[in-house]
């Protein structure tokens, strides 16, 4: 059975807002590290093993634009190709090749992508859904690139969960330019859920 992987960008404190404040775009000064080379190998081993994305739709609008004219890889070629199931309950509009719209109560979504693929599905940005689907026990691996930042700016992933989660490190990594790469496992606690129209 697929995994959901949630991977971000996150200052040490799950600040996602915005990611060019944990991972400035030059390493000229001082300040949080860069998205360095070790993170885009990790980054690309994680891209790998997907073969779909979940994404919610004010990033579907952001991204549809962004990376159809991007040369920023491995994630350019990623996102452009890969399946991409937009959770909405209103009509999509641009060129963005292979995408689809889905809605409903997020559990069924979830079993319904999931049953689409042989291979993950990333959630990748779009806080609101993702803020959704671990309050709904929906996300069975956590992924996070973490700039070395605390930052009092933008909405935390993790703010607002209903319960206590606990855990499983499965993969740990610091780079040389002091950023870390942590992989967690979540214990499955799937919970019934409502409609969302998320970011």
């Amino acid at each position: 059975m697929p995994d959901i992987v949630l991977y971000t960008l996150v200052s040490l404190d799950g600040a996602t807002d915005d990611p060019h404040r944990y991972f400035p775009e030059t390493g000229d000064k001082h300040g949080a590290p860069v998205f360095d080379g070790e993170l885009a190998r990790l980054e690309g081993e994680m891209l790998a093993r997907q073969g779909a994305v979940l994404l919610g739709r004010r990033t579907y609008d952001e991204w549809s634009r962004y990376w159809l004219t991007s040369d920023e890889q491995p994630f350019a070629d990623f996102i452009n190709t890969v399946p991409k199931y937009v959770v909405t309950s209103t009509p999509l509009a641009g060129d963005w090749t292979n995408v689809q719209s889905v809605s409903g109560p997020l559990a069924e979504v979830v079993a319904d992508v999931k049953a689409r693929t042989d291979a993950d599905v990333g959630v990748h940005a779009s806080i609101t859904l993702a803020k959704s689907l671990l309050a709904e026990g929906l996300i069975d691996e956590l992924c996070l690139a973490v700039g070395g930042v605390l930052d009092p700016v933008g909405p935390r992933l993790f703010a607002g969960l209903p319960a206590r989660r606990e855990l499983k490190l499965v993969e740990a990594a610091s780079t040389s330019s002091g950023s870390l790469w942590l992989r967690y496992k979540l214990p499955t606690a799937r919970t019934s859920s409502g409609d969302v129209d998320s970011k």
